[in-house]
């Protein structure tokens, strides 16, 4: 696969600059006048220009140079960067097309152990990202933050792509988890579809009580998809649906380092800047690339080896009254992050599912002698 055709250079005005030394853009590769060497490479960031499928856009196209530019600018962070820019993707004939093209450039990229890092164009994109998984024969959890639910019965895809991924066949979703809706732009009926099929989901509210315990759901993620919409408009103000309660851009960014950190992630979007509706210092550019920086900070603190029954881990055992008679947990000692063991399926399909992220509440109410919901949410989708 000629992975270069899928992509156009990153536009010349942004490497041409004069950079210092200490810059984020002087410890990258791009794509400028030669494609960038993917040898050794471990991040690649991929600029995204389809805007069809929203009803109406005014500058999406340009967003991802806008983020760009602030994202260059900033100081390079204490990480051992491999890492590529490889310019923005050539949007298809048609909208189906450029997820097609998403779904290739991501097979090939997690193929060769390159973690992809989308960024611009408009949310129904994460379609294109989830279809990158088809192939690898495994179920897989999918993260969202987005101040809505986007499974509408019509309109413009943007506002249906979620009901998209859901549906999908073949099925290879495992588990979804949505943070941060606003619950005056949810219809009541779509949380009831999302608890019936036992998905996880947090309001804004509960998100910002607990922000300690959403953690653990976006440890068990493989792939994040976040939505500007879900920051507040004081700080995201190029976004069209921004509200004025949200997510701080510090929340959000918050979250990108939990995802970089995650291990089992593999691929993460940012979706849903339009520059036009922007600050004159373009602010939520500025927002969105100091959250993409604080992902691959993240990426390269990652600490733990995920390998239970190393010398890493500090193993648990909570007695019950009930059924189960125990409860198993691990805790790692390089990170201080908690896992619980859930009892094997029968199959072999839900082996890697059988020890989940949980939180040191969960091994709190445990002792209690109860069971924590962590776990019984977890037992209910490996029956």
């Amino acid at each position: 696969m000629n992975i270069q055709s899928f992509f156009e250079p990153v536009a010349e005005f942004l490497w041409q600059k004069k950079y210092p030394e200490n810059s984020f853009f002087s410890q990258i590769h791009w794509y400028g006048e030669e494609f960038p060497d993917l040898k050794g490479v471990q991040i690649a960031l991929v600029g995204l220009k389809e805007t069809r499928g929203v009803a109406k856009s005014e500058s999406v196209a340009r967003g991802s140079n806008e983020i760009r530019e602030k994202l260059y600018e900033l100081k390079r962070g204490i990480g051992p960067y491999r890492l590529a820019d490889l310019g923005d993707l050539i949007p298809g004939e048609t909208l189906q097309d450029t997820y097609e093209r998403m779904q290739q450039v991501g097979e090939y990229l997690m193929k060769h152990q390159i973690l992809p890092v989308y960024f611009g164009g408009t949310h129904d994109l994460d379609y294109g990202q989830y279809l990158s998984y088809q192939k690898m024969k495994k179920l897989i959890s999918l993260l969202t933050v987005d101040a809505k639910l986007d499974m509408e019965e019509d309109g413009p895809l943007a506002d249906q792509h979620t009901q998209e991924i859901i549906l999908h066949q073949p099925n290879f979703l495992f588990s979804y988890t949505h943070l941060a809706y606003q619950s005056f732009l949810v219809d009541p009926s779509l949380i009831n579809v999302i608890e019936k099929l036992y998905f996880d989901h947090m309001r804004l509210g509960k998100v910002r009580t607990e922000f300690k315990e959403i953690e653990p759901l976006i440890r068990n993620a493989d792939l994040l998809s976040f939505d500007l919409c879900a920051i507040q408009s004081s700080d995201a103000p190029g976004v069209i649906d921004a509200q004025p309660f949200g997510l701080t851009a510090e929340e959000a960014c918050q979250i990108c380092w939990f995802a970089g950190m995650n291990e089992k992630l593999s691929s993460i979007g940012i979706y849903g800047y339009e520059p036009y509706f922007d600050d004159a210092s373009n602010k939520t550019a500025k927002v969105a690339a100091v959250m993409l920086w604080y992902f691959i900070e993240g990426f390269y603190s990652r600490k733990d080896s995920l390998s239970f029954k190393s010398s890493d881990y500090t193993k648990y055992t909570v007695s019950l009254d009930s059924k189960p008679n125990t409860l198993v947990f691990y805790k790692s000692k390089r990170s201080g992050k908690w896992w619980m063991e859930i009892p094997h399926n029968e199959t072999e399909k839900f082996d890697r599912f059988t020890t989940v992220p949980c939180s040191y509440s969960d091994y709190q109410t445990a002792q209690k002698g109860e069971i924590p919901e962590r776990w019984i949410n977890a037992q209910i989708k490996l029956l």
